[in-house]
C-alpha cells in the first residue's frame, strides 16, 4: 500500500532522490566508500558542497555577490545568529512580527542581544492570521519575519518589502515559489521542511550587509567565518548537504520553483475546497492567510474523530495529526508530495461525509 506522507518535518522526499541517496550510502560515485564515511575535505565531497551551493543560486536566481552556506543548528540557532550578526553592539535595535511559535522563539533569542520592537502579533488570536497594516521603522538594524508558519498554517502571500535590511526564516516554504532574493539581507531555512534531511540549514546572505555590528562574534556564530571558509569551517552535515543537492537537482528537472508553485497551488486548492464545502470540516486559520504548505483543519463535531482517524489510517495516510499545541489536523504539502496524495486525503474526507 502506498503511504501518503504529510509529515511536517522531516519532510517527504522524491523517490528518485531516496534511491540515489541510498545508493550513495553504500557506494558513492564508484569510490567504494559510503557518503557517510567519506572525508568532507575530499575532492568528491567538496564538489558536492560546491554544487549544492550553486544549485541554490540557480533555483532562486540569487544575485552573484550573495553567498550561500550550508550550516548546522537548524533555524533555532539561526534565530540567535541573525541577531548576533546584524544587531549593533551599542544601541542595537531590531523589529519583528510575531506570527507563531518560531517567530516567538526568534524574538526571545534576539532579546538576548539587544532591543526588540515587536511591530505586530497575532498571538492573541492563537496565531490564526498574519498581522497587517504595520509599518517597519527606519531606525532599526533589521526587520525579521517568518514567511510560513508550519504549526498554525498561515503564510505571507505578499512578502513584505522595506529599505531596512530584511531577514526571513523561510524554513517551511523555501523553494516552493519564486522570491526576490535581492530584497533580503539574509534568508535562512532548515533543510528538513522542504529540501532534505534534518541536519543542514541553508543561509543566503548579502555579504555587503555583514560586519556592521561592532560586535566581537565567536567564530562559529560569525557568518563571515563561514563565508571565508566556503561553508567548510568545521565538518559540515555531509549527508544532509548531499541529499539537499539531489533534491535541488530533482526540483530543477521538474521546472524549478515556478513549476513547484503551480503544483503546490493545485494541491492547496484541492484540499481547501474540500474543507470549505464539506460540512464536517472547518479550517483553523483566516482564509486570506492560508498556507499553501501546511493546511490546518478540524472536525466540526469531535464525535466523528474515531471514524475519520480509522479511515485515513487505512488509506495509508501518515502525519496529518495537528501539532500538539494547536490540535486538529495538519496536511503538510511540501514540494515532493504528489497531487494524488492530496486527492487520497480528500477522498477520505468525502467518504466520512457519506458515512455520517
Amino acid at each position: 500500500m502506498k503511504i501518503h506522507n504529510y509529515s511536517a518535518g522531516p519532510c517527504i522526499l522524491p523517490p528518485e532522490v531516496l534511491r540515489k541517496a541510498s545508493d550513495a550510502v553504500v557506494n558513492f560515485n564508484g569510490t567504494g566508500l559510503s557518503i557517510l564515511e567519506m572525508s568532507h575535505r575530499s575532492k568528491e565531497f567538496v564538489a558536492v558542497m560546491d554544487r549544492a551551493r550553486a544549485l541554490v543560486k540557480e533555483a532562486l536566481q540569487v544575485p552573484d555577490h550573495y553567498e550561500v552556506l550550508f550550516l548546522q543548528g537548524g533555524a533555532s540557532l539561526g534565530f540567535y545568529i541573525s541577531a548576533l550578526n546584524y544587531m549593533k553592539a551599542e544601541g542595537g535595535k531590531s523589529a519583528y512580527v510575531n506570527t507563531g511559535s518560531w517567530s516567538s522563539k526568534a524574538i526571545k533569542e534576539a532579546k538576548r542581544v539587544g532591543t526588540v520592537d515587536v511591530l505586530a502579533s497575532s498571538e492573541g488570536e492563537n496565531f490564526n492570521h498574519i498581522p497587517k497594516g504595520f509599518e517597519i521603522p527606519s531606525g532599526v538594524d533589521y526587520f525579521h519575519f517568518t514567511s510560513n508558519n508550519t504549526i498554525y498554517g498561515t503564510q505571507y502571500r505578499d512578502l513584505p518589502t522595506s529599505p531596512v535590511p530584511m531577514i526571513c526564516d523561510m524554513s517551511s516554504d523555501i523553494f516552493s515559489r519564486p522570491i526576490n532574493v535581492s530584497d533580503y539581507a539574509m534568508i535562512y531555512a532548515g533543510a528538513q521542511k522542504n529540501l532534505g534531511p534534518a541536519g543542514a540549514t541553508v543561509y543566503i546572505i548579502d555579504p555587503e550587509k555583514l560586519g556592521k555590528t561592532g560586535r566581537d562574534i565567536p567564530a562559529m556564530l560569525n557568518l563571515q567565518t563561514h563565508i571565508d571558509k566556503e561553508s567548510m569551517f568545521n565538518t559540515p552535515p555531509v549527508f544532509s548537504v548531499f541529499v539537499s543537492m539531489l533534491t535541488l537537482e530533482w526540483m530543477l528537472e521538474q521546472g524549478g520553483v515556478e513549476a513547484m508553485q503551480r503544483v503546490n497551488q493545485q494541491k492547496a486548492d484541492l484540499i481547501y475546497s474540500e474543507i470549505d464545502q464539506n460540512p464536517l470540516f472547518e479550517g483553523k486559520t483566516s482564509v486570506e492567510d492560508r498556507s499553501v504548505m501546511n493546511a490546518t483543519f478540524d472536525l466540526v463535531n469531535e464525535e466523528h474523530k474515531a471514524v475519520f482517524d480509522d479511515l485515513w489510517q487505512k488509506a495509508g495516510i501518515s502525519g496529518i495529526k495537528g501539532h500538539r499545541s494547536f490540535g486538529g489536523y495538519r496536511a503538510s504539502m511540501y514540494n515532493a508530495l504528489p497531487l494524488d496524495s492530496v486527492a487520497a486525503l480528500v477522498d477520505v474526507m468525502r467518504v466520512l461525509k457519506s458515512k455520517v
